[in-house]
C-alpha cells in the first residue's frame, strides 16, 4: 500500500522526537501554542488515529468522540507507546466507512458521509503533518532539539522545493 511508508515515516520522526524531549518539555505550555503543551498536540494527532482504527471496526468513524486521554498528553513514554501500536495498525485493507462529523447547530443532526479507510489515512497524514508543524513551532521553544528539515513539512511541499531547487 502507498499510504503505509509515509505515514510510517511521519510516526517515526514524531516517536524518534518524542524520544529527545524530557518529562517536563513534553508538558510545559507553550506561548506560541496558545499555552497548549507538546504532549496536548501529539495526544489530538495519536487520538485521530485511535479514533480511525475503532471505527474501522465499527464501519463508523467518529473524530469527535476521542477520548482525549490525559495519560497520552501527559506521559511521553505513553505517547511513544501508542504511536508505535499505530504503526503496526496501518496495513489493513480497503473499506467503506461512514463518517460522522458534529459541525451543526444546536439540536441538529451531525452529518453523515460515504467515505473509506484509506480516504480516512490520508486525512490522519495531513492531519499529523499539520500538527507537526505547530510541534516544530513549539519544540524550538522549549527545547534546543535541532529537527529534521522534513519534520511537518508536507510532501508536495518538499515535491515543490525540489523542482524549483533544479
Amino acid at each position: 500500500m502507498q499510504l503505509k511508508q509515509p505515514i510510517l515515516h511521519l510516526l517515526s520522526q514524531l516517536q524518534q522526537v518524542l524520544e529527545r524531549l524530557t518529562d517536563a518539555q513534553y508538558t510545559t505550555p507553550v506561548d506560541v501554542l496558545s499555552k497548549a503543551t507538546i504532549g496536548q498536540h501529539v495526544r489530538h494527532v495519536v487520538e485521530f488515529f485511535l479514533e480511525l482504527n475503532k471505527g474501522y471496526l465499527l464501519g463508523t468513524v467518529n473524530y469527535d468522540e476521542r477520548k482525549r486521554d490525559l495519560l497520552i498528553e501527559t506521559n511521553r513514554q505513553v505517547a511513544i507507546r501508542m504511536i508505535a501500536e499505530i504503526s503496526h495498525s496501518v496495513s489493513r485493507p480497503d473499506k467503506e466507512l461512514l463518517l460522522i462529523a458534529d459541525l451543526a447547530a444546536d439540536g441538529e443532526e451531525p452529518l453523515i458521509v460515504s467515505t473509506n479507510y484509506f480516504r480516512e489515512l490520508i486525512y490522519n497524514l495531513e492531519h499529523t503533518v499539520h500538527h507537526m508543524a505547530l510541534l516544530r513551532v513549539g519544540i524550538g521553544s522549549v527545547s534546543g532539539i535541532i529537527l529534521p528539515e522534513r519534520f511537518g513539512v508536507a510532501l508536495s511541499t518538499l515535491q515543490y522545493r525540489r523542482a524549483c531547487a533544479q
